[in-house]
């Protein structure tokens, strides 16, 4: 049982406060049913009420209660961005290694119709996407992953190249092993560390990416919520002085700065016990 209390003492404080934002965020999404007083789509006061004993945030533009919504929206966001990033890391991944590991016509082939895909802003190329294709949390998941693996190809690519040159490497091949224990006994154990603390990022960057579709209208569709699709709805009300489009903003800046501060902390740590391990 000391073990973990420990381990949180010798945490810097900047890992303590993002691992706790980081899990609370958490709790939110998974508990959301439990944690929120009203439903999504309850419309239960008038237009943009202020916080009050009743609703603690305020209503919004519907008079639906706003954190009931920031909590729902928490779901939605969390998942989708967590799903779209697996996947992007899923295929980026294993698309960078194998055109490290082979070379030649594959990591050409590979490495030209990722350069085609990232000739073409992001933001443009889902907005085409989607004004043609109907905007499902499925089909939202399939663009965002495939868009954000070709950032990943880059760099799980650059990272495994420099590591297939290595001398660890070339004894294996001297040794006789083949390419599937040089991929998974060699080299995707040392390129773990970067592409840890890229997760965090492309996590945050698929956050600000669904944000930026569901502001558009080309996101998250009513009735599910989303933070995105809650700064639109309310952003009229920053006129009269209406602070329920800031509430989502201000929770996707939370979210963001509290992962990158744990994934900043796994990147050192990983990395100071690498160097101890070498010296």
């Amino acid at each position: 049982m000391s073990k973990p209390f420990s381990l949180l003492k010798r945490l810097p404080v900047t890992a303590l406060v993002g691992l706790l934002l980081t899990f609370s965020f958490l709790i939110m999404a998974v508990f959301a049913p439990w944690l929120a007083p009203y439903s999504m789509s309850e419309s239960v006061g008038d237009m943009w009420m202020g916080p009050s004993a009743e609703f603690w945030l305020g209503t919004d533009n519907l008079g639906r209660d706003l954190l009931s919504r920031l909590i729902y929206g928490a779901r939605t966001t969390m998942t989708i961005a967590a799903l779209a990033t697996a996947l992007a890391f899923s295929l980026g991944s294993v698309l960078g290694i194998l055109a490290a590991v082979y070379g030649g016509w594959v990591d050409q082939l590979i490495s030209r119709g990722v350069d085609i895909v990232m000739s073409i802003p992001t933001l443009i190329f889902a907005l085409v996407i989607l004004s043609v294709m109907p905007s499902t949390v499925l089909m939202l998941i399939l663009i965002m992953g495939v868009l954000d693996s070709t950032r990943v190809f880059r760099i799980s690519r650059a990272v495994a190249v420099n590591i297939n040159v290595m001398d660890f490497v070339e004894a294996a091949r001297l040794r006789g092993e083949g390419k599937r224990w040089i991929i998974f006994r060699e080299i995707l154990p040392n390129a773990l560390t970067p592409l840890v603390a890229e997760l965090g990022l492309r996590f945050i960057f698929a956050v600000l990416f669904l944000s930026s579709l569901s502001f558009l209208g080309l996101g998250v569709q009513p009735p599910d919520a989303d933070w995105g699709s809650m700064v639109r709805e309310n952003r009229q009300g920053i006129v009269f002085g209406v602070p329920a489009a800031l509430i989502p903003a201000a929770a996707i800046a939370l979210l963001a700065i509290s992962v990158n501060l744990v994934a900043d902390w796994i990147l050192r740590h990983t990395t100071d016990l690498k160097g101890g391990r070498s010296g």
